[in-house]
């Protein structure tokens, strides 16, 4: 992990598998990316969130993907200051943008509980919305995000060099690839943008082969999320995820960079204030 001054510190081992290690007080550990409104949560959406307090996470900002997501997602925040939200049009739901959905974005961003745009992107392994309309869509998102101030939540699967193509056209819209499975390609694209790189429970999966991309980021670069319900981090690999565990992801990338979960927290932390702005603590 590439610090600005400073060495190092040895990586402390992790309790038991499965079992964080005691908080730091000093850091807020933050889950960027879940997805609470999600049907896996029903009903349990407020003993979800009080592991996570439970487990020292500070911060959680929760993903509307669609209008009724986003919805979900500012009802649940309700005045909980820990809790933020972002709101966009999935890739999945490209084909429903229509001329009324820049105008709910822009009034959804009136909220200062809203942090961020998305996810948007592109998704071509599904493909549950036509290349074009989602590249018009994603397009149109980082248009408004940059307009609006505000970062773009990037959600990219086997559209590598379309993804980078579109950042590139965007230069001056901050951005976070988010749960980063991409190629070096599209790493470095985002990186010489400026832009953030967030890391899920993957980097726990035996088949995860993409430790030399995660010590590429930059220290202030880095971010961590969840995704939950999905992508839960070994051992909880199979069940729903939740933002209580991100702290499994902070400890296996503090093992790949060498240092403690509490370094990676703290960076990561401060990463996430930047990249979200004053809105994050407000």
């Amino acid at each position: 992990m590439r610090t600005s001054g400073g060495s190092s510190s040895r990586h402390r081992s992790p309790g038991a598998p499965g079992t964080p290690s005691a908080p730091d007080p000093g850091a807020v550990l933050i889950d960027t990316h879940c997805h609470l409104a999600a049907p896996a949560f029903a009903g349990e959406v407020d003993a979800v969130l009080q592991r996570a307090w439970e487990a020292g996470v500070g911060r959680i900002v929760i993903i509307g993907e669609t209008p009724e997501a986003a919805a979900a997602a500012l009802a649940m925040a309700g005045d909980d200051g820990r809790l933020s939200i972002s709101a966009g049009l999935h890739p999945h739901e490209a084909s429903r943008w229509s001329a009324d959905s820049e105008g709910w974005l822009r009034e959804t961003a009136g909220d200062p509980r809203l942090v961020a745009i998305g996810e948007t992107g592109l998704d071509y392994h599904y493909d549950h919305s036509p290349r074009p309309r989602q590249r018009e869509v994603f397009e149109r998102q980082l248009a408004l995000a940059q307009d609006l101030g505000l970062p773009a939540v990037i959600h990219a699967r086997e559209a590598d060099d379309d993804v980078a193509a579109v950042l590139r056209n965007q230069p001056h819209c901050r951005a976070i690839l988010h749960s980063f499975s991409s190629g070096p390609g599209l790493l470095q694209a985002a990186l010489d943008l400026g832009h953030f790189v967030s890391f899920s429970g993957m980097v726990t999966f035996k088949n995860w082969e993409r430790d030399e991309m995660l010590r590429a980021v930059p220290a202030e670069r880095l971010l961590l999320e969840t995704d939950a319900p999905y992508l839960a981090p070994v051992p909880h690999r199979g069940r729903r995820n939740e933002p209580a565990y991100v702290r499994l992801t902070a400890e296996r990338v503090g093992v790949v960079l060498g240092v403690t979960a509490d370094e990676i927290i703290r960076k990561t932390g401060a990463n996430a204030a930047d990249v979200f702005g004053s809105r994050l603590a407000a």
